[in-house]
């Protein structure tokens, strides 16, 4: 399921004659439901009333309680689509290696500034239980390694180090909590590589 593209979705609603949802096996009705959501659900965070979903996904308030237990479950799971890695692993995978070493990295580092920025807009909306759900350290991309291993002549660290220095570079420059202007792709991926000194 592509949903992690957090761009935005347009979710029509019919107010004069709402049409029944047609009948799904239980998997595909939950993923409609969450596909429907996850536009609210990042402009409104944990704030989402039961109506609003409902009237996001077409259907009846009691079908979305007999997809998911209550609210929270469903949208816990709303917040897992948004957590997966996935989405990201593949767009990693999409820069094209023909490019120089250094361009496959600025490519790379506004993917992640990208992420940081989208999954920080929604989990600040957060609070209680799916605040703690979504408070989790970031695993290794093994897209983001395979950059750095294709170029081991050029590298004094292992790639998977390379990686992580990457990521952290780009979170604490990119962070809306921790820059009032972020630092450019290029900026970074220079830092990155040759450091600060004249």
């Amino acid at each position: 399921m592509s949903t992690h593209s957090v761009a935005s979705t347009t979710v029509s609603t019919t107010v004069s004659s709402p049409r029944r949802a047609s009948a799904l096996p239980p998997d595909e009705r939950r993923a409609a439901i969450i596909e429907a959501v996850l536009p609210l659900f990042i402009e409104h965070g944990d704030r989402l009333t039961s109506r609003q979903i409902a009237e996001a996904a077409g259907v009846a308030e009691g079908t979305i309680f007999r997809a998911f237990a209550d609210k929270d479950e469903l949208l816990s799971a709303v917040l897992e689509v948004v957590l997966d890695p996935e989405p990201f692993e593949q767009a990693l995978a999409g820069i094209d290696p023909g490019l120089p070493f250094e361009q496959r990295l600025v490519a790379a580092t506004e993917l992640i500034r990208k992420r940081v920025v989208d999954v920080w807009q929604i989990v600040s909306q957060l609070s209680g239980k799916l605040r703690q759900q979504a408070s989790r350290p970031p695993t290794d991309s093994d897209e983001l390694n395979a950059i750095f291993a294709a170029e081991p002549q050029r590298l004094r660290i292992e790639p998977s180090a390379a990686a992580r220095l990457l990521r952290a570079l780009t979170l604490s420059l990119s962070h809306p909590m921790l820059n009032d202007e972020p630092v450019t792709a290029d900026e970074i991926v220079d830092v990155l590589l040759n450091g600060v000194e004249r």
